[in-house]
């Protein structure tokens, strides 16, 4: 029986059945989070790393497509969410949630270790005199705890070599993070701009890296447009969404 506590709520993820327990005072996930773990070409025998799960939400969505998933989370309390929810989903077997700092990851994993890493990390950076404001959500947004290079030292040094790195971030940020990349050994192989409507410029991207891959040969994908101009969700997001049928 599920023991929801003050101010949880379960929400259905549209996805086998699974459900999951969210806090409003917390950090709910976002739409971000689902169309990354959509976005990965996976492969069944992938042993999968999710870089700040917050509530689990990304291991949830991709259980059923790999044989293997971690899942390190820095926030005690999301921490907890996320075990609580892998539990409630019988999941304990295929998927292990850490409790953890990954800049420190050469404590926590081993070296060159996973097929795949997937990062929905916080977007903005921090600016001086702002880091006594941010509280709670603002500070899951902010980087915080992890930077944008933290984020890409984390992922070069626990994939294998032609490993794979898929994150989502934001558009205006592309030229730091092609320059991270390519410091570590990354090339960008997959892009896919995020647009609220159809004729708004593009305010997030999805992205594959390979670790060792050859320069050039970007596969530009056509963009993944949000809304409607009545601001209803397009076909391809409610496919995401399941809304439709797409698995």
């Amino acid at each position: 029986m599920i023991q929801l506590r003050e101010g949880e709520r379960l929400d259905d993820l549209m996805r086998s059945g699974r459900k999951i327990i969210q806090n409003e005072a917390e950090f709910c996930f976002s739409m971000d989070s689902v169309l990354i773990a959509h976005f990965p070409k996976f492969k069944k025998k992938f042993k999968v790393l999710d870089l700040g799960t917050g509530t689990g939400v990304i291991p949830l969505l991709i259980a059923d497509e790999v044989e293997k998933i971690f899942a390190i989370e820095l926030n005690k309390k999301m921490f907890e969410t996320a075990k609580r929810n892998v539990e409630l989903n019988n999941l304990s077997e295929k998927i292990s949630v850490v409790e953890g700092d990954y800049r420190l990851h050469r404590k926590i994993f081993s070296a060159e270790s996973f097929d795949l890493v997937i990062a929905n990390p916080p977007y903005v950076p921090v600016k001086n005199g702002e880091v006594n404001k941010l509280h709670g959500v603002a500070r899951a947004r902010h980087e915080f705890t992890a930077t944008l290079e933290d984020v890409v030292t984390a992922a070069r040094y626990v994939l294998k070599f032609h490993g794979s790195f898929c994150m989502i971030h934001l558009a205006s940020r592309l030229c730091e993070i092609i320059d991270a990349l390519h410091r570590h050994q990354f090339e960008m192989k997959r892009l896919q701009l995020i647009q609220p409507k159809l004729n708004r410029e593009a305010n997030l991207i999805m992205f594959e890296a390979i670790v060792g891959g050859k320069a050039g040969n970007l596969k530009i994908l056509p963009p993944l447009i949000v809304h409607e101009e009545n601001n209803s969700y397009t076909d391809e997001i409610k496919k995401i969404y399941g809304l439709q049928k797409v698995f």
